[in-house]
């Protein structure tokens, strides 16, 4: 993927090669502008020292990880719920998928399994659900598919 969001190069850059970073940017981008929620996986993995994985953040000390969402400038404006959110998802990342992000799409047989896929993420309605096919869509190429109500496209197989 190739990311051009009003966010600093390094986010971006973080955004283009990592599946995790794009997906935590998602979970985040909840009352919060988005511009805070992509730089947030950025922030998080300099706070760690490196890139985590899904299943790093699964397995990672639940108050310590919210030490690091907590830590000024907070990575959301409720860094107790959304380090929560982090873990629940990267649990369901490592659980389902062993731990790579990129399966949850890339493995996605048709458009309605991989919204179904992505429906079922904690935190994870509707419209998110419709957002990130979308951002994957736009972001990776894309097929046709038809979803309830609406006609749109999203990627398979890459």
């Amino acid at each position: 993927m190739t990311f051009s969001l009003p966010i600093p190069a390094e986010a971006n850059a973080l955004l283009d090669r990592s599946p995790l970073a794009v997906l935590l940017g998602l979970v985040l981008d909840q009352q919060i502008t988005m511009e805070k929620a992509f730089t947030s996986p950025l922030v998080l993995a300099q706070r760690l020292g490196h890139e985590p994985a899904a299943t790093e953040l699964a397995d990672f000390d639940p108050e310590a990880l919210l030490e690091h969402f907590a830590t000024p400038p907070a990575l959301h404006r409720f860094p107790k719920a959304m380090a929560g959110r982090v873990q629940e998802v990267c649990r369901v990342i490592a659980d389902q998928y062993d731990g790579d992000v990129a399966a949850l799409w890339r493995d996605a047989p048709t458009g309605a399994e991989l919204y179904k896929r992505i429906f079922a993420l904690p935190g994870f309605g509707k419209q998110k659900a419709q957002i990130f096919v979308a951002l994957l869509g736009k972001q990776m190429g894309a097929v046709s598919y038809t979803h309830p109500g609406r006609r749109g496209r999203v990627p398979l197989g890459r």
